[in-house]
């Protein structure tokens, strides 16, 4: 089992004009991950990125990519995002039909398969891929956009994961919350049992980039 918190910055918050400095940054000043999220304008209210910048991120870290896919289409185009580098893929509950099929298909492909919960979609509709699961992703605010405030009925949505993981038996398992995650608020979700930190806004439009990175390092793993 896993017992290291990890930290993943998410690029949707960073300069894009020279998101590889802003990489570099963040792998220097400890970043366990790269959290990239892909937003088709359909499933999100938002457009982001594809599988050709995922590719072109993956040559200039070593750090694994953890690609978020908030898209409609995931069944068809899962292996774009799987050829482009992806080492954790996470799907939506709410935009997958055949969920189980998918999340076994990523694993078969040897990437880390997650599944992604709204904040309105209960913890308990994932019952049944939860023992193939490598990781839940709990969103903390409704996807689309950065900078949006942590929804507070999540910390009731982790008590409820953590009973899951205890009735299924699956240790290892990891936990992953993105939305609203920051330098207050890191060191509670860590206590809940949160494994993976998802942070955008609290770091790249922080004015000491470094320093906020290595103290939600901190409070994450106290």
């Amino acid at each position: 089992m896993n017992n290291k918190k990890l930290l993943a910055p998410s690029i949707l918050s960073a300069n894009f004009l020279t998101l590889e400095k802003e990489i570099r940054l963040v792998e220097k000043a400890g970043a366990d991950i790269i959290h990239c999220d892909v937003m088709d304008g359909h499933f999100v209210p938002n457009l982001t990125f594809g599988p050709s910048i995922i590719k072109q991120i993956k040559e200039i870290t070593n750090l694994p990519l953890d690609v978020h896919l908030m898209i409609t289409n995931a069944e068809q185009t899962i292996d774009s995002y799987i050829d482009a580098g992806a080492d954790y893929i996470s799907v939506h509950y709410e935009a997958v039909t055949h969920l189980n099929r998918l999340i076994s298909y990523i694993k078969k492909r040897n990437v880390k398969a997650g599944a992604v919960l709204n904040p309105s979609t209960s913890v308990e509709l994932i019952a049944d891929v939860f023992p193939i699961l490598d990781f839940v992703l709990l969103m903390s605010v409704n996807p689309g956009f950065g900078g949006q405030k942590f929804i507070q009925g999540t910390y009731n949505k982790i008590d409820k994961f953590n009973e899951m993981k205890l009735k299924y038996k699956n240790d290892n398992i990891l936990l992953e919350v993105d939305g609203g995650v920051s330098l207050e608020n890191s060191k509670t979700l860590s206590k809940f049992g949160v494994d993976m930190f998802v942070v955008g806004n609290a770091i790249f439009k922080s004015e000491n980039k470094i320093k906020t990175i290595k103290e939600i390092i901190e409070n994450i793993n106290k």
